[in-house]
């Protein structure tokens, strides 16, 4: 008996890095997955049937089911299209998972207009698309049923998009998006038994290895991105009943609940604001934090780039 027998799974961006493992650990514990991703390049440009036919061809070997779907994700019709073929091949959908992405950094007065839009598409509108059309699906079979439909959307933020990086202001901006979409989508399909949660993985896949110090073999052992797939998987199936709307990091053996912005300090006034009443208490207002800009992990390389 697998966790998922009797489930079916979209997953995008399936064809390579953490999408594919998601993917093989859903087939693995008996889900039937539709294994979606355009085939493009790292930045996007392209398309090629050949990845996601590979990962479909190894579940289907090791005794599963999958199917392959092309489309884009971030195509209001490709979304559509892909939520229609796991609902008439498989019979129903009951977990989607928002993997797909591409990079293309570039630091903010050297961005182009193209570089800032491809990002944005893919990752908030690719996570947006598929997740409309599944949810129209499941709120149409709650009241059709008068059940709650129990299922789950698992999206796919980053560290960029939590704390910031430079070099990353399409693609950070794009994920801060996602994981706040996570909470609306957790707030408005709760009531039809629809749990919406995110995952902020870090992994080395072909977007972060030149990133990340893919050449060493400990570290990239420990950022193996099968390690991210357990988490997924976890939000993915019952065993996480209740949990909703919350943002998952896993990054190698440590896991955190991760939360938003949040008020950590406070200063009152009796009338209204004046400039020079903000300055006198700006020492109260930074006394729990630090107002310069946070660090991060990641080295882009040439920030002229």
């Amino acid at each position: 008996m697998g966790l998922f027998d009797g489930k079916v799974a979209i997953v995008t961006g399936a064809g390579r890095g953490i999408g594919r493992e998601e993917a093989l650990l859903l087939a693995k514990e008996g889900a039937a997955v539709v294994v979606n991703d355009l085939g493009g390049a790292r930045t996007g440009e392209g398309s090629d049937g050949g990845p996601a036919q590979q990962v479909v061809d190894e579940i289907v070997a090791a005794g599963g089911r999958a199917a392959a779907n092309t489309d884009d994700c971030s195509s209001w019709t490709g979304a559509e299209a892909m939520v229609n073929q796991a609902i008439e091949t498989f019979g129903t959908l009951d977990i989607l998972v928002n993997n797909a992405g591409i990079l293309r950094d570039k630091m903010s007065f050297n961005m182009t207009e193209e570089e800032w839009d491809a990002v944005v598409k893919v990752h908030l509108k690719g996570h947006f698309a598929p997740t409309r059309f599944a949810a129209a699906y499941w709120r149409q079979k709650s009241k059709d049923t008068g059940e709650q439909v129990n299922a789950k959307v698992v999206c796919t933020a980053s560290e960029s998009g939590l704390y910031g990086n430079a070099g990353q202001a399409n693609y950070a901006a794009a994920k801060a998006g996602i994981a706040s979409m996570t909470i609306v989508l957790a707030r408005e399909l709760g009531r039809f038994g629809v749990r919406v949660n995110c995952i902020a993985p870090v992994a080395l896949t072909r977007l972060t290895e030149d990133l990340m110090g893919g050449d060493n073999a400990e570290r990239a052992a420990k950022l193996d991105p099968a390690n991210i797939a357990a988490g997924v998987c976890w939000l993915a199936s019952d065993l996480s009943e209740g949990v909703t709307g919350q943002v998952l990091k896993i990054q190698g053996g440590v896991a955190q609940i991760v939360q938003g912005w949040r008020p950590i300090t406070e200063i009152t006034s009796t009338s209204a604001w004046t400039i020079e009443a903000i300055a006198a208490q700006r020492d109260a207002l930074f006394a729990k934090s630090d107002p310069g800009v946070p660090p991060f992990l990641l080295n882009i390389g040439d920030p002229t780039a």
